[in-house]
Formats: C-alpha cells, sequence, structure tokens
C-alpha cells in the first residue's frame, strides 16, 4: 500500500499559539491547531451546520480531553481524535501533523474515528422511577455492558406507581408493586444512590452533583424528574393532615391517618382521585370527594358514564360535593375539615390532594435546558443539550406532557436506542387511554386520535 505524502500547509508562524487557521490539503479544507509544542489537523467543515468554521472554534480543555468548540452550534470535537463529544456521529476526520523547517506539514491520510458505543460511556440517570428505569432496561438490551448510574429521591427501587391505589386498599403488598428491587441494580451492574437526589449540573463540567455531595462524571445524561402533585393555593395546606398521592411515603401515611381517625376528604375527582377515596373507604373511613366539575372524570368520560360510575361508588359508600370549590382547609394544630365555595364545612381528619401533576423541571432549568411546561424534546427524546435526553412526566414533546404509562413505555424505547446508538427510531404521540383500578368496577376511557377513533 503506498504511503501518503506529507504537504506543507502553511509557515508555523502563521499559527498563533492556543489557535488555528484554515489551510488547503489536496483541494480540501482542513482546520490546523497550534497548541503549546503540538500540532493538529482535522477536517474544517462542521457536521451539524455544513459551514467550513472549526478553525475559527476557541480551542479548550473538556475533562482533560483538548477540545476546539464549534463557533455555530457549539459541539466540541476532540483535536486528536475528531470525536464529537456530544454526538458522536458528528465526528470528524484528522490528519497526521508535524512541525519541519518553520513550516506545518500534514499527510493526507485521515483517521476516522469509530462510534465508540454507549458501553464505553457513562450514562447518569437522574430518577429512579418507571420511565427513567424502562429505558435502563431497554438501554441493557441491546447494550449490556453500558456503564449505568442512577440517583433516586427515595429509599427503595424502583415500583409501579399506578399500583399505590391496590397498595391502598390493602389488595397488594409494597413486594408485590417493586419491579426492580436493590439486589436487582447490583445483579445488572448498575450503580444505585438511592435517597440521594441530583441537586445541580454542570453541563460545562459534565458532572452532577447530589444532595450528598457526589460528584459524578457523565458522557450521557438522562432525565426522568417524573412530576410533582398540585397543591390547591389556599390557607390550611401547610396543616398535617393535608398530604397528595403520589409515592409510598404518601400511602403510608394515609394508611397511618386511617387507623386512627374517622373521616376523609378528597380534593378532586379525577382518576388517581377517585382511586384514592375508594382506596380510604376500603380502609374503614368516611371519604367524600369535593370536585369542581359536575362530571367525574370529565376529561375521559361523558355525562351518562360519569353518572354510572358516580352511581356505582355512592353504591360503595363514597359520598360527593360536586359541583364545589374548596375555599379552605381547617384547623390549627392539624386539620379539622374543610370549607366549600358555597360556606358549608366537611369535617375531615385527613385531606388528600389529587388534582393533577405539574412535570419537574426546575433541575433542568437551573442547568440551562430549555423549558416550557416540561423539559423540552425532539423526536428521539433528545433536549437542548445534545447529551441530554429526558423521557418521562417531566418532558415536553410537540406541546404535549404525558402522565400515563404506556407514551412513556414508548419514549425510553425510542430514547433507548439513541443512547445506544443503535437505531433512528422517533417518538410518535399515541392514542391516550385509561383505566381506573377499583376492584368490582371496569372502566376504561380514553381520548384517541380521529384516525384511530374507529
Amino acid at each position: 500500500m503506498r504511503s501518503q505524502a506529507w504537504s506543507m500547509v502553511c509557515p508555523l508562524d502563521d499559527i498563533l499559539p492556543q489557535s488555528g487557521v484554515c489551510a488547503l490539503l489536496d483541494g480540501c479544507q482542513i482546520a490546523v491547531f497550534r497548541v503549546h509544542d503540538e500540532i493538529f489537523a482535522l477536517d474544517n467543515r462542521d457536521p451539524a451546520s455544513s459551514a467550513n468554521v472549526l478553525s475559527r472554534g476557541i480551542v479548550g480543555d473538556v475533562m482533560g480531553e483538548l477540545v476546539v468548540a464549534s463557533p455555530v452550534y457549539k459541539q466540541h470535537f476532540g483535536l486528536r481524535t475528531g470525536r464529537c463529544l456530544e454526538n458522536p456521529e458528528l465526528s470528524v476526520r484528522t490528519y497526521p501533523a508535524r512541525v519541519a523547517n518553520g513550516g506545518v506539514w500534514v499527510r493526507s491520510d485521515a483517521t476516522v474515528m469509530s462510534a465508540p458505543g454507549l458501553h464505553k460511556r457513562r450514562l447518569v440517570v437522574i430518577g429512579n422511577g418507571m420511565a427513567g428505569m424502562r429505558a435502563v432496561e431497554e438501554l441493557l438490551a441491546v447494550a449490556p455492558d453500558a456503564e449505568i448510574v442512577v440517583f433516586g429521591s427515595e429509599p427503595h427501587g424502583n415500583y409501579n406507581r399506578t399500583l399505590l391505589s391496590p397498595l391502598l386498599a390493602g389488595e397488594k403488598q409494597v413486594a408485590d408493586i417493586m419491579l426492580h428491587d436493590h439486589r436487582w441494580y447490583a445483579e445488572h451492574g448498575v450503580t444505585l444512590h438511592a435517597d440521594d437526589p441530583v441537586t445541580r449540573i454542570d453541563r460545562w463540567r459534565r458532572v452532577v452533583v447530589s444532595k450528598r455531595g457526589l460528584v459524578v462524571p457523565y458522557q450521557r445524561l438522562l432525565l426522568a424528574t417524573g412530576s410533582t402533585p398540585v397543591v390547591l393555593d389556599v390557607p390550611g395546606t401547610e396543616l398535617p393532615g393535608v398530604m397528595t398521592f403520589r409515592d409510598l411515603r404518601d400511602v403510608d401515611a394515609m394508611l397511618a391517618a386511617a387507623r386512627s381517625s374517622a373521616n376523609a376528604v378528597v380534593v378532586g375527582g379525577g382518576l388517581l382521585g377517585l382511586e384514592a377515596a375508594t382506596g380510604l373507604q376500603r380502609r374503614g373511613m368516611r371519604v367524600t370527594v369535593v370536585h369542581r366539575s359536575e362530571t367525574l372524570m370529565e376529561r375521559q368520560l361523558d355525562q351518562a358514564a360519569a353518572a354510572l360510575l358516580r352511581r356505582s361508588l355512592e353504591q360503595r359508600g363514597v359520598q360527593f360535593r360536586m359541583p364545589a370549590r374548596t375555599e379552605a382547609i381547617l384547623g390549627d394544630a392539624r386539620v379539622t375539615g374543610v370549607r366549600l365555595d358555597d360556606g358549608s364545612e366537611l369535617a375531615a381528619d385527613l385531606v388528600v390532594m389529587a388534582i393533577g401533576i405539574r412535570p419537574n423541571i426546575d433541575l433542568a432549568k437551573r442547568a440551562g435546558l430549555r423549558c416550557e411546561r416540561g423539559v423540552l424534546v425532539d423526536d428521539t427524546m433528545q433536549t437542548f443539550d445534545p447529551s441530554i435526553y429526558a423521557v418521562g412526566e417531566c418532558v415536553q414533546h410537540r406541546n404535549i406532557t404525558y402522565g400515563l404509562v404506556a407514551p412513556l413505555w414508548d419514549q425510553a424505547r425510542v430514547c433507548a436506542t439513541h443512547l445506544a446508538e443503535v437505531g433512528n427510531g422517533r417518538f410518535a404521540a399515541p392514542p391516550i387511554s385509561t383505566r381506573l383500578k377499583v376492584t368490582g368496577i371496569d372502566l376504561f376511557g380514553g381520548r384517541f386520535p380521529r384516525q384511530h377513533a374507529q
């Protein structure tokens, strides 16, 4: 095989230290950089913008690797390897370069760095919930050697939140709803930092900082921070005995209240509120649901179906005040009642807020990621930062946020293929359906795009 000839592309003095110039090699533009006593040569064309601009980029160091930042989309390219740190598929070619007789000499036999695959890079997952861990499962299926670190805000492994209602009702135990216990993480080589949420993302250094002070670097980051329950902005919500229905801690608190209390008020007649009401009723409490609409589950049911559902729940002992709005939570040392907008009052030893969820985007916003109602992602679940992806209830895709399991599973599958660099799938909004998890009541409802209406 004939060796490539060396070509002088420019005098060394034409390149200022810690900068680059554009030169021609066999009629093609290359970027030549002078960093300390070394010379580097790579393609001048930025693959993301198709502009010949890399020679005008800023040279620097990212986690020990010499890089040049594209002046267009700010991707970083390794001077030694040509690797694009944000997306290896956009890597550029590098060329042998040397200094001789006061000139910079470059050889035209370019080297193309093959994409290393995720099993050579570290993925950090922020959030140990269903969406994030489903993405981890999907990723391990195609890249079993991936290095994965997971941070969770709860002390448990990952559990099925959709089964909190049967757990509250006494139909299931905690072990029945656990999807990944601590042993699973160890067996699959996944590092879990439980009960230690991430408090800061340093995108420039590519590290995350946890509540306990752990500093962990990442090459890819997956946001799966979920959502937070919406709490009414009325007086008294800070009183003991007022809670939401979102996680195992909430269930434990509700069960403790049910053992020593008699009256419960559930604010919200949607899916979660009705499941909480029936669970507490089965635990022996007198339960009243306060709902602002005339129709239960008005997003999924028409008036006729909602009337049938209400009648069935009333036969079980659940009472309703609707349409009605909560004006204040009453009590001094702890909650004692609820005042409605018509002036009437309901006795309450326990008040459960179940009026909706809000994407948890605080961490993403502090990191400078683009957010509206949720973290903005494209069809590949990639955020504004090419090295950061997001899935689950925290994301906003094509102006839609999701709170049900089926679309989150689709997001996880698509995201995993891109993290592993083994596919080019795209997430598309699926039909949305819901099922009420109350023993003895079979209810299925939803909203479907026109093409699925049949």
